[in-house]
């Protein structure tokens, strides 16, 4: 077997419906893990999902809707992956709404929006998560995160945005202290421009965005057995990105 091989684990991917989400599942899927994937409304995107990650190696692979800012929401949906495919080894908390308008244009709800969906999220989903990490003593969390968190870049655009990544990155790196003990690693990947967002940047690296495939490939090797001896770390994804203002 190799140190990528995931057969016998089973991943839930958070927003996996489509986008970056749904390429990291079918990725996990090709792996050889049991897939959950999740969503909060796009039913029919979910269904299609799991049905190529099933054909991509996945037989069992199912879909799992959850509000994944609500403990109780979070809760159920576990418990119906458990039942399913069994204890989640491998949590990927890829969901974080986006607001590309001024910080101060946002209303109160947009703020609390984008900053529940990519960090509280992200800490509901790793608390659940966590028993039965722990007592397995084998566990994977990978964060998605940004490419600005780790350089504490802002911009008045997306500052919600940003702030609420620069959580989740001082999070990844506080849980990956609390479990080093405890067979658990957690990592992030962090993207600067990828082929699903709107607009393509004049600082773009390479000349191109950066795939789903690029950001894939990353998150399944913090997945595997092969990165045992790797937590807290960020990984960005950006293709060498160095930003004027650095």
């Amino acid at each position: 077997m190799s140190d990528l091989d995931l057969t016998g684990q089973t991943a839930l991917v958070t927003g996996s419906a489509a986008g970056i989400g749904r390429g990291i599942a079918l990725s996990l899927a090709e792996a050889g893990a049991a897939v959950a994937i999740h969503y909060h409304s796009s039913e029919a995107e979910a269904q299609a999902t799991a049905e190529e990650a099933r054909e991509r190696g996945a037989p069992n692979a199912t879909t799992v809707q959850a509000d994944v800012t609500d403990p109780d929401n979070v809760d159920l949906a576990f418990d119906a992956i458990e039942a399913d495919l069994g204890p989640v080894d491998v949590l990927v908390n890829n969901v974080g709404d986006f607001q590309p308008t001024h910080w101060a244009e946002q209303s109160i709800d947009d703020w609390r929006r984008v900053y529940e969906t990519n960090f509280v999220g992200t800490m509901c989903c790793a608390r659940r998560a966590l028993p039965e990490m722990r007592e397995n003593e084998w566990g994977r969390i990978v964060n998605v995160g940004y490419a600005s968190a780790e350089k504490g870049l802002v911009a008045a655009k997306n500052f919600p945005y940003f702030a609420a990544k620069a959580g989740v990155l001082m999070f990844t790196r506080m849980l990956a202290a609390e479990t080093q003990s405890d067979g658990i690693t957690v990592n992030a990947v962090s993207p600067y421009v990828v082929e699903t967002s709107d607009e393509f940047p004049a600082d773009a690296p390479r000349g191109r965005w950066a795939t789903i495939d690029d950001l894939a490939q990353v998150v399944r090797f913090f997945c595997s057995a092969g990165s045992e001896y790797i937590s807290g770390e960020n990984v960005e994804v950006d293709g060498g990105w160095l930003p004027e203002s650095v």
